[in-house]
């Protein structure tokens, strides 16, 4: 299954990258184009269980996923439903004297038709998702 990692420097305060980053209530407003809808349906501590609408490319995502935080450091992504049901995604959190510096590592369990070949073109995958965390960068470098 597609497993990669990217790295990414980001000119802003790592409180507010974390922020922007990990606040998956708000990214059906602030990223639509990749959130189309977006259910909160359970919340406890730093973990929530979340209902999403996911697009990466022409792949949608239907999942059930568990987020759990570390405030400034760490945002865990746990996929607990659908057919991506066992994905995981790590986005670690490191302060530099630029201002971030974030560590992702994606690895994608997919099942039924998501497993076609023209669809899991690994290098379409790491496009698609860099373009997600390059609007997520915008916004965050746009709050600086």
């Amino acid at each position: 299954m597609p497993k990669f990692s990217l790295e990414k420097i980001i000119h802003a305060k790592r409180k507010d990258v974390f922020s922007i980053f990990s606040n998956f209530e708000q990214h059906e407003q602030l990223i639509p184009q990749f959130f189309p809808s977006i259910r909160i349906r359970s919340v406890r501590g730093e973990t929530a269980v979340v209902e999403e609408h996911f697009k990466l490319g022409e792949i949608e995502f239907l999942l059930m996923s568990k987020h759990v935080s570390k405030p400034f450091v760490l945002h865990e992504v746990f996929v607990i439903g659908g057919k991506s049901k066992g994905s995981y995604i790590r986005q670690e959190f490191i302060e530099i004297p630029d201002g971030t510096k974030i560590l992702i590592d994606v690895d994608l369990k997919l099942m039924g038709i998501m497993k076609i070949p023209k669809l899991l073109d690994r290098s379409k995958l790491i496009e698609n998702y860099s373009k997600l965390l390059d609007e997520l960068t915008t916004l965050c470098e746009k709050s600086v």
